[in-house]
């Protein structure tokens, strides 16, 4: 099993009298990471929420009710719990009526369930994002040989669990995946009312990695209006299938400063998505491919170190560009993604000349494993 860094900062926080929650993509492990916490100790409960018996249980429960429910349990993980009507209410009073429960939650989307949770619990929880495996759980797992020897393959079939450990099935995994998973909560959700409209934007978006979004090309292109284009992208980040990076604009006037890059939370999904599993060296999207993967890797080591960096891209109208911008501690960071160790750079001299105490690396597949929290 891959050790997952979220369970260590998990357990150094069960007895700080807070509810734990635990969001995320589904197959992501969160119901395998959980489990494993809670069987650790004794007097555990474990309550499946797509269970139609357990969602009626806790819906609207009152303390009697809940305390029955529990029993003499001490350490309770509830799974799923956006399934369940007004679960913030029922873990509001779990936490302040049973100071001696350790509280557990995981949900698959945040479409619904932070809604419903974060006033009821507020000042009440710990909240952790649980990613695809990040590259360094990868690597502790696998050990630097190999993973090194399976980079291309992790781009191409991307870091989901399933994926990971069922070698020669990845295209077979990711097929259920993209196609079963990803869109059950998009489409429980009544702010989608278009479901053919999701699959197509999710296709043209998976295209685009690595450059600027247009929302109105979109719209035109789709044919629907910009609003709708707007509306679904935000709850395609909600659910955790894509994340966007805003331009940075600061001094100059010809700094774009209005559209967006969107990258995917997973490449194999991305790659599923435009069904082109190809190996790299049958792909024309290789540079795009890298770009979109290490971002990803480099959020999962933000969030899982909590690092607080503001993340931008740059570039002016005359095309000039940076990759990705890190501003963390007052420091300013650009970083250029190339595959290929041998392709040359220059940083551009108008990006030297404005930000001048800013430095500018080039990130490769040589050089890429300090980027992502491996020595």
């Amino acid at each position: 099993m891959i050790l997952r860094q979220l369970e260590q900062i998990i357990e150094q926080k069960l007895t700080s009298g807070k509810a734990i929650i635990v969001l995320g993509p589904r197959q992501t492990g969160k119901t395998t990471l959980l489990k494993k916490i809670v069987m650790k100790h004794d007097n555990s409960l474990v309550l499946n929420c797509d269970d139609p018996f357990v969602r009626d249980q806790l819906q609207n429960a009152n303390t009697t009710q809940i305390r029955k429910l529990i029993g003499s349990d001490k350490i309770v993980f509830i799974d799923e719990a956006q399934r369940v009507k007004n679960i913030g209410i029922t873990l509001k009073i779990i936490i302040d009526e049973m100071k001696d429960v350790i509280l557990l939650v995981s949900g698959s989307s945040a479409l619904e369930i932070s809604s419903e949770i974060n006033e009821p619990l507020t000042g009440r929880k710990w909240e952790y994002m649980l990613y695809p495996v990040c590259w360094k759980e990868f690597y502790s797992h696998a050990g630097r040989l190999t993973a090194m020897q399976q980079l291309e393959q992790r781009m191409v079939f991307g870091m989901y669990p399933e994926v990971i450990n069922f070698i020669g099935n990845e295209t077979e995994v990711l097929m259920q995946i993209a196609g079963s998973y990803l869109f059950k909560d998009l489409l429980a959700y009544n702010g989608i009312r278009k479901p053919e409209l999701l699959e197509k934007l999710l296709k043209s978006l998976a295209f685009q990695i690595g450059n600027m979004v247009s929302y109105n090309e979109l719209a035109n292109m789709l044919q629907v209006d910009k609003n709708t284009i707007s509306t679904y992208i935000d709850l395609l980040e909600k659910a955790f299938v894509i994340f966007r990076v805003q331009p940075f604009s600061r001094n100059l006037r010809k700094e774009i400063s209005t559209s967006r890059k969107i990258y995917f939370y997973d490449t194999g999904i991305r790659n599923t998505l435009i069904n082109n599993l190809n190996p790299l060296e049958y792909r024309n999207d290789v540079g795009a491919l890298w770009e979109n993967f290490i971002i990803a890797e480099r959020m999962k080591y933000l969030h899982y170190q909590k690092i607080y960096a503001s993340t931008w891209f740059w570039r002016t109208q005359q095309q000039q560009e940076i990759d990705y911008l890190e501003e963390c501690g007052g420091v300013l960071s650009g970083y250029e993604f190339k595959w290929n160790p041998e392709k040359k750079y220059k940083t551009p001299s108008v990006f030297k000349d404005t930000y001048p105490n800013s430095e500018v690396q080039v990130i490769n597949r040589h050089n890429f494993l300090p980027f992502v929290g491996v020595e």
